[in-house]
């Protein structure tokens, strides 16, 4: 697992969160944000909870009641991932930060590799930690799934017409500017299609993605939330939103070669 070193800070970024939606994480969330604060000492940590059953939320106060920079957002209900980012994106900005992250509380993104999309941030509007570039991948994978997960980004970039080979990817940093761009407010995609979503409004937005390598390790405790019938029905709302979205650029086309 690789080391940050010394200069792998966020120099120049001004202040930094990462955001951590968890359900049901407490055998991880201790752990991962230990880990975080080792490695980016200068980096905060948002953790936005869904009412988890399993004491994760009382595991996050803790945290944050040890740590001034570990803070904790409490959702009463389970409403998915996109809702949960919404959340702490929208704290986050609240309270003034620079660039706003996000990553999964399994350990799943390491945050060792941090450093790595931060430094790309420098000249990006939005860096993704990606699994499907040269450089990039995964650990402890069945090839069935990352067959899935290949052949779903593959049908994204034909579909939505995106460079981006690994739109799926839940590691990311976000410029403030960029969330700001994009109108968070009118984003309604709860679930994994959520990511695809952003990364397609940054760049329909003329800013710049940029992808990063990263090793993408499968969790070793807990339950996943991903599965194939998760993947699948992620895929058919994104064939929904994506078809939608392709009419809307159509209808543009063509008023305009009316004009």
């Amino acid at each position: 697992m690789p080391e940050a070193t010394e200069g792998q800070q966020a120099t120049g970024l001004g202040r930094v969160v990462m955001v951590v939606p968890t359900y049901n994480e407490a055998d991880n969330l201790a752990w991962i944000v230990g880990r975080v604060r080792a490695a980016q000492p200068e980096v905060d940590v948002l953790v936005v909870d869904d009412g988890s059953p399993d004491g994760t939320g009382r595991i996050a106060d803790e945290l944050a009641a040890g740590d001034d920079q570990v803070s904790v957002v409490h959702r009463t209900e389970k409403a998915g991932l996109g809702a949960a980012y919404l959340h702490g994106f929208a704290v986050a900005l609240e309270r003034g930060y620079d660039v706003v992250g996000e990553m999964d509380a399994d350990g799943s993104h390491q945050p060792e590799q941090l450093h790595l999309l931060l430094d790309a941030l420098l000249d990006a509007d939005l860096v993704i930690g990606s699994r499907w570039v040269p450089g990039g991948s995964v650990v402890n994978w069945p090839r069935s799934r990352e067959l899935l997960s290949r052949g779903g980004n593959l049908y994204v970039r034909l579909l939505l017409g995106i460079p981006v080979r690994d739109a799926t990817a839940g590691f990311r940093v976000f410029r403030r500017a960029a969330l700001e761009a994009i109108d968070l407010e009118t984003v309604r995609s709860a679930g994994y299609v959520f990511q695809t979503d952003l990364a397609y409004r940054v760049l329909s937005a003329g800013l710049r993605v940029r992808e990063v390598p990263i090793e993408f390790v499968e969790r070793v405790r807990g339950d996943s939330k991903m599965s194939r019938d998760v993947a699948t029905e992620s895929l058919r709302r994104i064939t929904v939103w994506g078809l939608r979205e392709r009419r809307a650029q159509v209808a543009g086309l063509a008023r305009r070669w009316r004009r």
